[in-house]
């Protein structure tokens, strides 16, 4: 491939190709210019896209793909993380060229917000993503991915409560809860049995998913990545069976979600996030305890009591972790030896089911 010099009214232009013309206000300058390009020419690694006007190369274009692609692709609240990430990087990157950002931009990036260790390392997997992303598309080579600082972090300790303080929020759910919607109690009461289910996961469940007759709730997109099928215990099974008498029973409707008569909510519309978490708080305050969320007091402090009676590896078969390390959390309780969690629990239920069975009339009058 030539190049050229071209003297130019108040200056010189360089000419390489077709596609590269680029001006300068000195005959060195643009020489020097041209030098470049013949050089990478020689060595193999001249690439048009980094000297074409529309800059296809840019982060701040490439980006934009990138969030395009995303946004089809994974849930709403895991986008608007990504894109809060990529905006960053943007504000610090803007059109530089792709294949110029190094270990050392990146690291300068991720270590100047001032977040937390776990939403840099967060941040760290985004842009891995980003540029693995390139690689597939044959935007760039393999050799052109930048290496990645290391991001260490510890996972925060959740607090912890035993099943007796567990079913004492459970019920206090229940008597503020069930003439409001009685599937604000319900949800709560599994989150506290099936260690396998999260609460996004629990929310996003559909009438569709929801086989009364076989006892069973099927995730269909869990984090795991392939579909989980929840099995009920009989009494769940009955009374799941009890409240689809009074549904309409429309597979696309959230099985989740709120009746009438609540000021600024829709009805029919989904169960928000935070929704059982608000009603669980309201329950601890009624009762006086304090520093207690709904994933800890539910499903960690359930899994963390079973650790009294089953082994890790009996327990996994019920959380469906796969990794030690997010297993392990559960354990933080274990020192508390001398607690006999199993004859509590067992007590518990014994009390508590007497009481549901008292309640059943209550219960069943569900409020579409």
């Amino acid at each position: 491939m030539k190049g050229r010099v071209y003297q130019n009214k108040g200056g010189f232009v360089v000419r390489f190709g077709r596609d590269v013309s680029k001006w300068f206000k000195h005959r060195y300058m643009a020489e020097r210019f041209l030098t470049g390009l013949r050089y990478e020419v020689d060595k193999g690694t001249f690439d048009i896209r980094d000297y074409q006007k529309d800059k296809p190369l840019a982060f701040s274009t490439l980006s934009k793909q990138y969030l395009k692609h995303k946004k089809m692709t994974v849930k709403r609240r895991s986008y608007n993380n990504l894109k809060r990430y990529m905006t960053l990087a943007g504000d610090a990157w803007g059109d530089a060229n792709i294949k110029k950002i190094g270990y050392a931009e990146i690291e300068d990036l991720l270590f100047e917000q001032p977040v937390s260790d776990k939403t840099r390392s967060n941040m760290r997997s985004c842009l891995h993503d980003f540029w693995m992303w390139l690689r597939r598309r044959r935007v760039i080579t393999l050799a052109q991915v930048p290496e990645f600082p290391t991001i260490n972090f510890e996972l925060g300790w959740r607090t912890i409560i035993d099943i007796e303080t567990q079913q004492r929020i459970v019920q206090e759910v229940y008597r503020i809860s069930h003439d409001v919607n009685i599937k604000i109690w319900l949800g709560i009461k599994w989150l506290s049995t099936y260690i396998s289910m999260r609460p996004g996961e629990m929310l996003a469940l559909k009438e569709s998913h929801v086989d009364a007759r076989q006892g069973t709730l099927i995730i269909p997109h869990p984090k795991e990545k392939k579909p989980k099928i929840i099995f009920l215990t009989e009494d769940d099974a009955e009374l799941l069976r009890e409240l689809l008498r009074n549904s309409k029973g429309l597979p696309d409707l959230h099985f989740f979600r709120h009746g009438k008569g609540i000021q600024s909510v829709k009805p029919g519309s989904k169960f928000g996030q935070r929704y059982l978490y608000k009603w669980w708080k309201k329950a601890c305050a009624n009762l006086g305890i304090e520093g207690v969320d709904l994933y800890g007091g539910t499903r960690h402090s359930t899994a963390t009591a079973l650790g009294e009676v089953m082994t890790p590896e009996q327990i996994k078969t019920g959380t469906m972790h796969t990794t030690n390390k997010a297993f392990d959390r559960y354990y933080q309780g274990k020192a508390r030896d001398a607690r006999r969690v199993y004859s509590a629990v067992q007590n518990l239920q014994q009390t508590y089911n007497q009481k549901e069975d008292k309640e059943r009339g209550k219960v069943l009058k569900f409020k579409e």
